[in-house]
């Protein structure tokens, strides 16, 4: 079962992973592998050092930068934690319909990697009303993709700074 978003009702922009990974899941927090980069760029565009805070001061960094943070799926069945491992048949999705509806302001959704992207236009695009909102997917922060180093996920990120 994943996590409740991080939620703003003015933000703009939305941050989407796909599941959380067996780090996260037991601290209970996002994106608490300790070699996961996504507290770290988050930080570099915020202007804070967002690994050095605790939990509930990083969630506020974000709600107040007016970002939403959630995942595509609420729950799924895998071992481990690579999305690669998602059994298909176990995915549910988290209620978009509804997310969207409370949160208007949000123009830009952004996946965290390619797992959150493909799930989401699986199984959410296709049943939401059409609204004028930009898609991109950015490089994963997670450990296991390592085809780019952090200057370059950093360099990726940085275009949620014209949304923010």
């Amino acid at each position: 079962m994943g996590f409740p978003p991080i939620e703003n009702p003015n933000a703009k922009v939305l941050i989407l992973g796909s599941m959380p990974g067996i780090a996260s899941l037991r601290a209970g927090q996002y994106y608490a592998h300790p070699r996961n980069q996504f507290w770290p760029i988050m930080g570099a565009l915020l202007g804070h050092n967002l690994a050095e805070l605790a939990y509930p001061e990083r969630v506020q960094c974000l709600i107040d930068a007016g970002i939403a943070l959630w995942d595509v799926l609420q729950s799924c069945q895998r071992p481990g934690s690579l999305d690669a491992d998602i059994a298909p048949a176990s995915i549910i999705a988290n209620d978009f319909a509804t997310f969207f509806v409370l949160h208007p302001a949000i123009t830009h959704v952004y996946f965290n990697g390619t797992a959150a992207e493909r799930h989401f236009n699986q199984r959410v695009r296709p049943l939401l009303q059409t609204r004028p909102v930009h898609y991109l997917r950015l490089p994963s922060t997670s450990p296991a993709h390592a085809a780019l180093n952090y200057p370059a996920k950093l360099d990726a990120w940085r275009v949620l700074l014209a949304c923010t």
